[in-house]
């Protein structure tokens, strides 16, 4: 029997119309995450408020990732993409006139969970998407592609936030914001739609799946493999608060922990595409588990560092950790994914990422108010070392080749 080679499939072919909406939407978060925390101060929140209102775009991307698996159901992945888009256009336009609107703190908390609940099914629905467009055989490259586009995005937006409040105030990254979901939406239309799937031979269509069915028959992924998705993302949300405070803790001031953050990013950008080559070619242990290792032995040498040469040569290498596993979470939801049940499983997959999300600055601080700092740091670089443990036990060599 004669089948269709899968190396016929181009990724160019689909990038624009796939990765174009990701980095317009990614660029409006961009824009309007370092003003957020501003914004609610100058409505006269506190500064604990303040956070609250930042935190409550993970909070709404975490909680509705279940809902977004049914939405993505509903109406397909193309216009669950543009929808989202669209919903956050309008959400970034109401923190834009929220000044304008008498208690006007409540209009932008508002605004601010349905962006995270927008982002949920943007996400959510362009993993999908991918993981049925592209070959098994290019999975690992298309979705590392697109965890590195999301980065490219969050890196450049709050340049152009800051650039456009030079002219109109904190206000104009909001409508910066608002321009680069529009355009993501108006992209997304263009995304070509995916081949129907062949029904059964007796026509009678198959049974759908539920929330509840998907998490009971795949609940052994979910204990194993999805517990290494979990320390990882505890892990990647960490070093995100552990390079500001440590440079703090050295005494440095805004600019060099800045630029010590920022160089780290710029890493972070520049591997994803070769670890998503070698992922496809030699199976995801050869990321998963040196990326867990590097980012958590970095986290260790952080407290070790006492200037600003010993804290960047340890942002380096957990940017490089961190750049080689870009789309590695999607890739392994992705794989264990079954054809049918696929969203609901990946809805309860990004929940349980996005619960380690959440968790690990909670570690982070928790530890740091028992102990210290540097212990603090310490804890969240274990999670690298246990991530790791659970990646190399749990990852079946080579499984996604299964297909063919």
């Amino acid at each position: 029997m004669t089948t269709t080679r899968p190396a016929a499939f181009s990724l160019r072919s689909i990038a624009v119309p796939a990765f174009g909406p990701a980095l317009l939407f990614s660029i409006g978060e961009g824009a309007i995450l370092p003003v957020v925390a501003l914004s609610a101060r100058d409505r006269g929140a506190s500064v604990a408020v303040a956070a609250l209102i930042v935190t409550l775009i993970g909070l709404g991307s975490w909680f509705f990732n279940l809902p977004a698996s049914l939405i993505t159901l509903k109406f397909g992945e193309r216009w669950a993409i543009v929808g989202a888009a669209a919903a956050s256009a309008v959400a970034l336009a109401a923190a834009a006139v929220s000044p304008l609107v008498p208690d006007g703190i409540w209009l932008l908390a508002a605004a601010m969970v349905v962006v995270g609940m927008a982002a949920s099914v943007f996400s959510l629905a362009r993993q999908k998407y991918l993981t049925e467009a592209v070959p098994v055989i290019l999975r690992a490259r298309a979705l590392s592609t697109l965890g590195g586009v999301n980065r490219i995005g969050i890196f450049i937006g709050p340049f152009i936030g800051a650039a456009v409040m030079q002219f109109g105030g904190i206000t104009a990254a909001y409508w910066a914001g608002v321009v680069a979901m529009a355009a993501a939406a108006a992209l997304s239309v263009t995304i070509p739609d995916l081949a129907a799937v062949p029904g059964p031979a007796d026509g009678t269509p198959a049974p759908q799946p539920t929330l509840r069915s998907v998490a009971a028959s795949h609940a052994g992924v979910f204990l194993s493999v999805g517990l290494g998705v979990l320390l990882l993302s505890a892990l990647r949300a960490s070093r995100q608060v552990v390079i500001p405070l440590w440079a703090e803790h050295l005494g440095m001031d805004a600019t060099q922990a800045s630029l010590i953050y920022g160089i780290s990013g710029a890493i972070d950008m520049l591997v994803f595409y070769p670890a998503g080559k070698l992922m496809d070619r030699k199976g995801r242990q050869w990321v998963a588990v040196p990326s867990t290792l590097i980012m958590g032995t970095a986290m260790l040498l952080i407290p070790l560092s006492t200037g600003f040469v010993g804290l960047l040569l340890a942002a380096l290498l957990i940017g490089f950790g961190n750049g080689i596993s870009s789309g590695l979470n999607m890739t392994l939801g992705a794989d264990f994914s079954p054809d049918n049940g696929r969203g609901q499983f990946l809805g309860l997959w990004r929940f349980m990422a996005d619960a380690g999300a959440t968790g690990g600055p909670v570690l982070l601080s928790g530890v740091t108010a028992a102990a210290s700092l540097g212990a603090g740091v310490g804890a969240t670089g274990v999670l690298g070392f246990a991530a790791a443990a659970v990646f190399a036990i749990t990852i079946p060599r080579l499984r996604h080749r299964r297909n063919y």
